[in-house]
């Protein structure tokens, strides 16, 4: 049974979940929407929801206590003058989390927490493009080296044009060559 075990632990010691949970706070109300794990949504979740209360109550000693919790005087500011305001009617549930698949070095999952009552201009920034992470995926073009040329000798003019010659002057398209596989830093046989 898990009576009176409400505490999120996060595997951390007390003060450390202390001021990773204010910290997680003040990038919420200072972002308006922040990406997670899920348990750590789960945990900042109530914390900021008791903010937001303090932040409607507006007493100095409300103020106090949301900066001895938070320890940040620009998000209490914040807090209080902006989203506190935005909350007046809603009685509770100020947040909410959106679940987002898991995250792909570890497994984790992920979530958004955000503010339900948030201006609708939040947006996410445009993702960039990735590039091409082999060598040989893309060929960059070779700039040409100022070199001298040296003069090429005259041919006779009445030589007949041989094979070579007639060829076009553009070059074959070359085949792409097989992948490399790399097992553990060794290179195959058929490599050398």
């Amino acid at each position: 049974m898990r009576h009176q075990k409400k505490t999120i632990k996060l595997g951390r010691t007390a003060e450390h979940r202390k001021a990773l949970l204010a910290n997680q706070i003040c990038s919420l109300i200072e972002h308006q929407r922040i990406q997670t794990t899920l348990a750590k949504a789960k945990a900042v979740r109530p914390l900021a929801e008791k903010m937001v209360t303090l932040g409607k109550n507006g007493s100095i000693h409300a103020r106090r206590t949301a900066l001895a919790v938070l320890r940040q005087k620009d998000a209490v500011k914040k807090l209080f003058d902006d989203i506190a305001q935005r909350s007046a009617e809603r009685n509770g549930g100020y947040t909410r989390i959106i679940r987002l698949g898991r995250r792909k070095s570890d497994s984790a999952p992920m979530a958004f927490i955000e503010w339900v009552d948030a201006e609708q201009g939040v947006e996410e920034k445009p993702a960039k493009e990735k590039k091409a992470k082999r060598k040989g995926a893309e060929p960059k073009p070779q700039q040409k080296s100022p070199e001298r040329e040296e003069p090429q000798p005259e041919e006779p003019k009445h030589k007949e044009p041989t094979a070579k010659e007639e060829k076009p002057a553009t070059p074959p398209a070359e085949e792409p060559k097989p992948k490399r596989r790399r097992w553990f830093g060794r290179s195959s046989d058929d490599e050398k």
